[in-house]
């Protein structure tokens, strides 16, 4: 008899669609199922909130939670609620100690509430602006992978993980993390996985050596 398979499901980056997983490959003994973003209800949605609400897609119990960079956040508020067998973060932060500086002057200043936001839902509008063949390139893979254009939904992720207020790491949570990382320096990181020239897009750049780690844990 053919025993059922077990759930894994994806959750992307910030402002980023399910694609970017398109390179990850899991056990022929997963189901995998990607989550997309959810437009926030209103600015004032809290995390907790909103993290109910994407487990209200979640159709399986004990799933196997996947994060990467703000998804990795994500999950880790979704274990509370959905009760997961695992949660897998990639290239994210564990508690906002391991944020970097700069994110952490901006819960205190304010500071990322004056990032000009609509940038991204008007990418097409600075396309016929890009001469060089390399910036047109970059545009077309931010087009392809950065699809949450909704104007409420940037500004609420990005004061959302600047105001993380985990301060205890989960011990239980599998973490990830490129040695590379602009974004959550390694230097912050402690007790990951490491993959040597990981950058914070290594999701896309490193998959077979992320493919291998997952096989390991699963």
């Amino acid at each position: 008899m053919t025993k059922p398979k077990k759930h894994i499901y994806f959750v992307p980056g910030m402002a980023a669609n399910s694609s970017i997983f398109d390179y990850i490959q899991v056990p022929d003994k997963y189901q995998v199922h990607r989550l997309e973003w959810l437009v926030p209800l209103d600015k004032s949605e809290s995390l907790r909130e909103y993290a109910t609400r994407m487990c209200a897609q979640i159709h399986h119990k004990n799933p196997i939670l996947v994060g990467v960079s703000f998804g990795g956040v994500m999950v880790q508020e979704m274990k509370a609620i959905c009760d997961p067998e695992k949660v897998i973060i990639i290239s994210s932060v564990k508690t906002k100690g391991e944020m970097p500086l700069r994110m952490r002057f901006a819960q205190k200043t304010g500071a990322h509430k004056i990032l000009p936001t609509s940038l991204l839902a008007n990418m097409e509008h600075y396309e016929k602006y890009a001469f060089h063949s390399a910036i047109k390139k970059r545009l077309e893979l931010y087009k392809k992978f950065l699809s949450m254009r909704d104007s409420l939904y940037l500004p609420w992720a990005i004061h959302t993980i600047v105001n993380w207020d985990r301060t205890e790491p989960d011990p239980d949570v599998i973490h990830i993390h490129g040695d590379n990382d602009f974004i959550f320096p390694a230097k912050n990181i402690h007790n990951c996985i490491w993959i040597p020239g990981g950058t914070h897009v290594m999701i896309l750049t490193k998959a077979k050596k992320i493919n291998a780690i997952l096989q390991d844990i699963l």
